[in-house]
């Protein structure tokens, strides 16, 4: 049995671990509360951006612009990985780790690129020896519209120059604390929406100043929103499952605390049980 300053020290140690994931859980609830409204605020814009593209889109031809053209074989991918800069979050690496994994699977024998953000996503990639295009550490510090164009911009200006044929994003999809959803979607090209034959015929356009101008300002600012809104997704979902990883082991550390005291009053009176009975044989071997 391990003596009582052995187990003293590893309660000890434990408390000192629960303080610290209690104080993690606290500040990723708080970081949650401002991503989780971020991400609420922003999904109606996302979508009607979307819904604003696919009308304009539905009536556009593929040659009518750069970003609609798509190749019937592309040969260059380039994967948006959106990971976190910091660990202790459960899944949720893994998860956008796997699924960007499966998109380079799906593509081999093809020239794959990476651009990723967080510092987790880099180290995994860098190890592996991937073509990593670029990558933004700290990204959590600097979220915001301005990081979404500075992505959008890298992207687009790999796609108009015919380095890049097609464009994957992959992310954590927020759905609530405890649940964060890996999600691919395909950014560029521009998908054209599928046409119902038996549906109303799309609203044809007059374009002022011109056609080209408008899909310009039209697929820039979907590019940007999509973008945008998976950061923010990719940010709510990490610090729901930090909170959520830190809150078990919390709950963990108390459990094991428990058990300890219990081990170390149990081992505490086997010492006095112990020393009582030594005392005692004394006494009788005096008499």
């Amino acid at each position: 049995m391990a003596n009582l300053k052995d187990i003293k020290r590893r309660i000890g140690s434990v408390k000192n671990t629960q303080q610290i994931t209690k104080a993690m859980k606290l500040v990723a609830a708080a970081k949650l509360r401002r991503t989780q409204e971020s991400v609420m605020a922003s999904r109606p814009y996302s979508a009607k951006v979307a819904e604003v593209m696919e009308s304009v889109a539905a009536t556009a031809r593929e040659n009518s612009h750069p970003l609609l053209r798509r190749k019937k074989d592309p040969e260059n991918i380039l994967v948006i990985v959106m990971s976190g800069d910091k660990g202790l979050c459960g899944p949720f690496n893994t998860n956008v780790l796997k699924a960007a994994s499966k998109v380079i699977a799906d593509n081999q024998g093809k020239g794959v690129s990476l651009l990723i953000t967080g510092k987790n996503g880099i180290n995994y990639f860098q190890r592996r020896n991937a073509t990593i295009l670029k990558a933004i550490l700290d990204y959590g510090k600097k979220l915001g519209y301005d990081l979404a164009g500075e992505i959008a911009t890298a992207v687009t200006g790999e796609f108009l120059s015919g380095r890049v044929d097609k464009v994957y994003m992959v992310y954590n999809r927020f759905r609530n604390v405890v649940v964060q959803i890996p999600t691919t979607i395909s950014l560029l090209p521009v998908a054209l929406a599928k046409r119902d034959e038996h549906a109303a015929p799309p609203v044809d356009y007059e374009y002022e100043p011109s056609e080209a101008e408008i899909l310009n300002e039209i697929f820039k600012r979907y590019i940007e929103s999509q973008i945008f809104q998976s950061l923010l997704e990719s940010a709510a979902s990490e610090n729901g499952a930090r909170m959520t990883a830190m809150d078990a082991a919390t709950k963990n550390a108390k459990d094991m605390i428990e058990k300890l005291t219990l081990q170390y009053n149990r081992a505490r009176q086997a010492a006095i049980t112990t020393e009582i009975i030594e005392v005692v044989t004394g006494a009788d071997a005096i008499k």
